[in-house]
Order: C-alpha cells, then sequence, then structure tokens
C-alpha cells in the first residue's frame, strides 16, 4: 500500500486490521484447521472493506480477496504454532 502511494490513514487502517485479527483469531475455538480458520475469519472480516472500495475501484476487489486470504491463512498457523 505504501508502493502504491495511498494516503497514511488507509495504510494505518489496513495496518490495524491486522494486529486486531491477528489477536482475534488464534482465540476462536472452531473445531478446524488454524490455516481454514484463518482464512475464514479473514474473508469474512474484509467483506465490509470490499463493499466501501467498490465504488472507487472494482479492480481492487481480486487483489484484497487474495492477500487476505493469503494473511489469513499466515495469521491462522502462526497462531497455531506460538499461541496454540
Amino acid at each position: 500500500m505504501i508502493i502504491q502511494k495511498l494516503d497514511k490513514f488507509s495504510c494505518i487502517s489496513a495496518f490495524i486490521h491486522w494486529i486486531v485479527l491477528a489477536l482475534i483469531i488464534p482465540y476462536v475455538n472452531w473445531n478446524i484447521q488454524p490455516w481454514l480458520k484463518g482464512l475464514v475469519i479473514a474473508e469474512l472480516t474484509v467483506i465490509p472493506i470490499m463493499i466501501i472500495v467498490y465504488p472507487q475501484d472494482p479492480k481492487a476487489l481480486i487483489p484484497m480477496f487474495i492477500f487476505s486470504a493469503i494473511l489469513g491463512v499466515g495469521v491462522g498457523l502462526a497462531g497455531a504454532k506460538f499461541i496454540g
């Protein structure tokens, strides 16, 4: 986001979004694999952001979806490894 020269509020918002998800995902108690739990929660939480972004830039939805999936899986796996 910084490379794309987006405003600082967008960068701060995305950073805080993922910090909060990193605190939430490991503590959700679903009986599924950690990577799948991270994927599902990440995709569910990105839906409101996608709705806000769609009118300004519809082409941004696919990269948002993909990066959210990658980061969600990563947070799920890291949470399972380091938090348990």
